[in-house]
């Protein structure tokens, strides 16, 4: 009797407040998608370091015609500087920290360099000779790039020697910043949310006071009496929150699998199975937001 009684007043406060609920439902989704987002990005930066961290590589470049690095006062790299610095990288004292290398001509990294600039017209001004040969190096730790820098930076015939790794911190700072942007929009919708909930609850109480009056008066319990008030937002967050839940999923699935897998097919995207991981922390996120609005907006405006 009493359940029935709790779903029949839940029922009747939804239909009595469509606008206001749907309302809820509208900022709840998008706060808590924005909530999401940053869960989302955080999963795909910390993928993305497991998968790039594994591939990135140490670059040697060597001396070629024009450079102006201190190691290539004698001109571009010599036979026998090259075979020096192939010989230092197989030294057990160094090789003890190589996965494997290989070298690129400059031939090969001109190759290379057309298939990135394909559509761009700086391809046409560029040759060979203007590309530096280097070393690449897979590092069995890649925290110990700076031992390999400091062996090879100052060797002759040594241009420079740059970390990928580097330039993958550049792109994690950038997801990061918009991460927390997610997380600082998220802050301000849930706030809006709260407040949209305890308005609707009070809306709701107002309109019903003469029923809570005469249930006070035959003596139902507190509990019994706000019940329905706080189910009533409850539901309305849940609702946004699943909305919320099946948005993410959509972009992982859709976006991420479908546009950007294609177009960048070396790079480990979140799958949308990862994304269902949030789902239930998103639900009961808004649960909680909708339920503690409810109390602290009933203790005031609904005396039991």
């Amino acid at each position: 009797m009493r359940l029935a009684f709790i779903l029949g007043e839940i029922g009747g406060g939804l239909r009595r407040n469509v606008s206001m609920v749907v309302s809820v439902i509208l900022v709840t989704f998008v706060s808590l998608t924005f909530v999401g987002a940053a869960g989302m990005l955080q999963m795909q930066i910390s993928q993305m370091k497991g998968y790039w961290y594994d591939r990135v590589q140490v670059a040697i470049f060597l001396c070629g015609e024009g450079s102006t690095a201190p190691g290539c006062a004698s001109g571009p790299v010599t036979a026998d500087q090259q075979k020096a610095l192939s010989g230092l990288l197989e030294s057990p004292a160094v090789a003890q920290y190589i996965s494997d290398y290989h070298f690129e001509t400059q031939e090969e990294a001109y190759g290379h360099f057309k298939e990135q600039f394909a559509n761009s017209p700086i391809v046409d001004s560029v040759t060979p000779e203007q590309l530096p040969a280097s070393f690449r190096i897979n590092l069995k730790d890649p925290e110990k790039y700076q031992i390999i820098s400091e062996t090879f930076s100052s060797q002759p015939g040594v241009e420079t020697v740059i970390d990928q790794r580097q330039l993958l911190e550049r792109l994690f700072s950038v997801m990061n910043g918009a991460s927390l942007v997610a997380i600082v929009i998220a802050g301000i919708m849930i706030v809006c949310a709260i407040l949209l909930i305890a308005t609707t609850i009070r809306l709701s109480a107002f309109s019903r006071r003469r029923e809570t009056g005469i249930m006070r008066l035959v003596g139902a319990s507190k509990l019994m009496i706000q019940l329905p008030f706080v189910l009533e937002g409850v539901i309305a967050a849940a609702v946004g929150a699943v909305l919320a839940a099946g948005t993410l999923w959509a972009v992982a699935r859709f976006f991420l699998g479908e546009v950007l897998a294609k177009q960048y097919p070396d790079t480990a995207f979140i799958s949308p199975s990862q994304t269902l991981v949030l789902a239930p922390l998103l639900i009961l996120l808004g649960a909680v937001l909708a339920g503690v609005s409810s109390m602290l907006t009933l203790r005031r405006y609904l005396k039991v």
